[in-house]
Formats: C-alpha cells, structure tokens, sequence
C-alpha cells in the first residue's frame, strides 16, 4: 500500500505504523482495546474492562461508503485482533475485528457501542488472515468477511445515531496480552452506496 493513499488519515492512540510493499503494519500495544463495558460479570469469567485507548488510523467519511481489508494477526493472547472501525465518537462506534477469543478460535467478532459495547462472535476462520469490509448507508452498516477477497458473507447488519460524517479506519488491539504487530494489505475505502447492504454489493 501507498503511504500517499494515507495522507489524510490521522491518529486517535497514535502507535507505530510500518509500510512495506502492500502492507501496513500497525502495533497494537499491551493492554489495548475500544470496549465500554455495561459491569455484566458472572459467576465464572468477567466481561473486558472499559478501555478506550487502543491505536486508531482513521480518516473522516461523509456520506455512504464501503471499505475493504485483508487482515493478517499472529495470534499470542485473548482477543488479540485487527480490526475496521466506524466511530461517531467515542460512545458511539462499531468496529469488526479477527479476534483470538476466548473459546480459542480465531474468528470474525463485532462489537457494536451505543454508550455500552455488546460483543458477537461470528464465523470461526482456519489460519490466521481474512478479508473484513464495512458498509454505510445512511444511518445503516453492516460487516462481511470473505476467505477469498471476492465473495462476501454478512456477519453484522446494525444501525447507530452518527452525523453524516464519521471516523472511518483500521484499529489494531491487545486487550489483555503484551501487545503485537498486526497487518493490513489490499485496503480501500470507496465514497459510492451499495445496492444491497445484507450482500454488501
């Protein structure tokens, strides 16, 4: 990928970010994560602590787009993940990630915030790389993954009250490890509306 490409994107948590070729390597530090949490805890296991301070690459969207990356982590610890964010500010946002969780699966996971974060697993994905895409029109979105970069699958279709124009971009986690590299090639980011956004084309 071009760092030209990125001229306008700026930091929200600014980390190290690396190109090379048609990658872009974000480190996601220790200890990091967008999650707001609702104080749920049961009697085995606690939901994750709120946390608002993982790195954030992002440019301002106004209007309807699609944006697409194929993400690459080298899993080390629970909910290690790259992610795609759509943010509002910081109480209101959804990001899709390809998460390490906490049934040890590598799996597509979305997370959508309107004050409190809900948090669902999706489809378990072998290896450790995947294509995420994230669609708006108008006040709706929906997340889809592929395994191929060509055929999409909808895990995610959710509105949420954001302005006409939002934080867009690629956010790179490590809750609850000591934090690590993670990889984004194939990137784009297109101002046009889709026809079906459950189909994501």
């Amino acid at each position: 990928m071009n760092p030209a490409d990125f001229k306008d994107f700026r930091w929200l948590n600014e980390s190290r970010a690396e190109f090379e070729g048609d990658k872009l390597t974000i480190y996601a530090p220790e200890k990091s994560d967008f999650f707001c949490n609702n104080g749920a805890v049961s009697d085995e296991g606690i939901t994750p602590e709120s946390l608002t301070n993982a790195p954030f690459f992002y440019k301002e969207v106004t209007g309807d787009f699609v944006m697409r990356a194929q993400v690459q982590v080298d899993f080390k610890d629970v909910y290690d993940a790259a992610c795609l964010m759509v943010m509002d500010n910081l109480d209101v946002w959804g990001k899709f990630c390809f998460e390490f969780t906490d049934f040890d699966t590598h799996a597509v996971v979305s997370v959508v915030t309107n004050h409190t974060s809900d948090d669902a697993n999706g489809s378990n994905i072998e290896g450790n790389s995947v294509w995420l895409q994230a669609v708006r029109v108008g006040q709706s979105f929906a997340f889809h993954y592929s395994l191929d970069g060509n055929r999409f699958f909808m895990v995610r279709f959710f509105n949420l009250p954001v302005g006409d124009t939002v934080k867009v971009g690629l956010v790179a986690q490590a809750p609850t490890g000591g934090g690590g590299d993670r990889v984004y090639s194939n990137f784009s980011l297109e101002p046009r509306t889709v026809k079906n956004i459950r189909s994501g084309e």
